[in-house]
């Protein structure tokens, strides 16, 4: 499919008392999005950690027992989202979550189909938050997923702001890079904002950016989230001035939906105004000169 609806959540996290609640919750983003057209889904970074109420507000407010009670419902969050992605055709990537390989967790998104899980991608590069208090470990390596919507690349929150990972995965054949984040401030959420833009206009790609926002008051690891649903093109010929193709109010819960077009990206890297993905080479030489 060379053109397509991709739509980015601005997804808030509420309370649970039943699975069956969470389950809900997520159809019903699930079908509006599909109901706008979108075949594409971006959920946020962490935003699986609404599941730690199921342990009640004990665990919840625990740091380490809440990565734990989150992380001993994966195999029901994905059979929930493989149910979803088959009911309305369409391709999901879940909010992110801790997975357990060893002792400590990884940060790991999953992309969904409607065949079942398409793969999974570990967070690279830990924030200070994860690495010094909540023992979240950083995964190993990056793939570029090949899907009917094309080859699709994954940079979660703070990856998005280090450029040779987005290139990585640029050279594996990506032409579409999806940025879930959780950021607790305005800076935060203006830093993978920026980094996410920064990556669309170096590889003249599409960046889906997708946040958690508001508050959380019984998680304390994502009790405050700022930010806006946005998705990013290069400010180029056959995209939008601002490289913005669409984007939510500030802390709004929604959807922010654009059409995507392989094609147009394809264009652009061969006859933009600017080459930045051809001429990404070049940077070495200069340095070395």
């Amino acid at each position: 499919m060379s053109a397509f609806k991709l739509a980015s959540a601005a997804y808030p996290l509420s309370w649970f008392d039943r699975f069956e609640d969470y389950a809900e919750k997520i159809s019903d983003w699930v079908a509006k999005a599909a109901g706008q057209g979108a075949k594409l889904l971006v959920f946020p970074e962490y935003g699986a950690m609404e599941l730690t109420s199921l342990g009640g507000r004990e665990v919840a407010a625990d740091l380490e027992r809440g990565l734990r009670e989150v992380a001993r419902h994966a195999a029901a969050v994905d059979a929930l989202h493989h149910e979803v992605a088959r009911r309305h055709d369409v391709m999901i990537l879940g909010a992110s979550a801790p997975y357990f390989l060893g002792d400590r967790p990884v940060n790991r998104a999953t992309l969904y189909g409607p065949e079942g899980v398409i793969g999974h991608q570990d967070k690279q590069i830990m924030t200070r938050f994860e690495r010094e208090t909540w023992d979240v470990v950083a995964g190993k390596g990056l793939k570029a997923f090949d899907t009917d919507l094309g080859k699709i690349g994954v940079v979660i929150c703070y990856d998005s702001e280090f450029p040779l990972l987005a290139r990585h995965l640029v050279e594996s054949g990506a032409e579409i890079l999806l940025a879930p984040s959780c950021t607790d401030s305005l800076a935060g959420f203006t830093r993978v904002r920026v980094g996410s833009m920064a990556r669309a206009l170096e590889n003249q790609c599409v960046v889906a950016h997708a946040p958690t926002v508001g508050l959380c008051d019984f998680c304390p690891a994502v009790d405050e989230n700022v930010g806006a649903a946005s998705i990013y093109g290069p400010p180029d010929r056959g995209f939008p001035a601002t490289g913005i193709l669409a984007e939510t109010e500030l802390n709004a819960p929604g959807w922010a939906v654009a059409d995507v077009s392989l094609a147009a990206i394809r264009e652009v890297r061969r006859d933009g105004g600017v080459l930045n993905h051809l001429h990404w080479y070049e940077q070495a030489s200069r340095i070395r000169s």
